[in-house]
């Protein structure tokens, strides 16, 4: 694993590689040497734990190509970080140093435009919140090595697994949320994914049928009024009518199974079982959970809640 560390100034990053280095048996990449230098020794030495601190974009750009790189950005309050600093062996009182110098130096290295894209595109974003600095640097390393240590674990095999690759679920899951940024409907965005043998059969999303006027655009009266009374004259088909209008009986055929970001309704439910989906599985609860569970059960189909991990990874300390 490839771990690269970037931060608003004074922020502990320093703390964080240091930790890693010393607690943690990580290799430090000295981040001076030639980019292509780094990318190579890092890509010959994939199987090793290697950090280094991340100031460049264009590293960046190089870096984030490998299936074995994890991006680590910090952020903390300006009063941590002053009082960082004056916990710093370098910084003595009375050195001299103005308030409004500190100020400036944050300002010039958190809102330079390179600075800011580099910090953006982190995969874990840890903010320190705590007004506590005794104990800082052990809560911080601790907090780093945890998430560290889950991306470790999240493997099924024995075998080597990239850090950042997604089980099926929640590859599936992240195509059913990204099926649902298409929906046209006022009320809620839905998606749903519809797979057999680990592959896609079909998608969907909810909103008003092909050649009907959207839903954000008027298309359905119900939706716009805001009266949740009168669903039977809702005009938008869920996502899970859509894909499985797009499949098909016979196309979904035995052992699929159906991802919803939502669980499904009642009629859904109904739909879903008469189409011989085996099992349904959803990430945010609805307000017809327990009818629709009971359909479903006795339909024969199982059905499973899962919540994945929302990208980027916000760690608060």
């Amino acid at each position: 694993m490839l771990v690269a560390v970037s931060g608003t100034k004074f922020s502990g990053l320093e703390l964080a590689i240091e930790g890693l280095v010393k607690d943690h048996g990580f290799q430090l990449i000295d981040k001076d040497k030639n980019e292509d230098e780094i990318l190579d020794y890092a890509t010959k030495n994939y199987t090793k734990n290697l950090v280094v601190e991340l100031e460049k974009l264009s590293l960046l750009e190089k870096l984030e190509k490998r299936p074995f790189f994890v991006h680590l950005s910090l952020d903390a309050s300006i009063n941590l970080r002053l009082n960082l600093q004056k916990l710093n062996p370098k910084f003595k009182e009375n050195d001299g140093i103005d308030l409004s110098d500190i100020l400036k130096a944050i300002d010039e290295c958190d809102y330079e435009n390179e600075s800011v894209l580099v910090r953006e595109r982190a995969n874990f974003k840890f903010k320190i919140i705590t007004k506590d600095l005794s104990d800082i640097k052990n809560r911080l390393i601790k907090s780093i090595a945890e998430q560290l240590q889950m991306l470790q674990n999240q493997s099924s095999s024995n075998e080597l697994s990239p850090p950042l690759r997604p089980d099926w679920d929640t590859y599936f899951m992240k195509l059913a949320t990204l099926a649902a940024s298409r929906s046209n409907c006022m009320k809620r965005r839905v998606g749903c994914v519809i797979v057999r043998d680990r592959r896609v059969i079909a998608t969907g999303y909810n909103g008003t049928p092909r050649h009907l006027t959207n839903c954000f655009n008027g298309g359905c009266p119900r939706c716009n009024d805001g009266n949740s009374h009168t669903l039977h004259t809702c005009l938008c088909l869920h996502a899970e009518e859509n894909a499985l209008l797009e499949a098909g009986r016979d196309r979904i055929g035995q052992n699929a199974i159906l991802y919803c970001d939502t669980c499904p309704c009642l009629t859904c439910s109904v739909k879903i079982v008469q189409t011989g989906i085996k099992e349904v599985v959803y990430s945010q609860s609805y307000r017809m959970d327990e009818d629709s569970f009971k359909v479903l059960k006795e339909g024969g189909v199982n059905i499973r809640q899962f919540n994945f991990l929302q990208d980027p990874r916000i760690i608060l300390i």
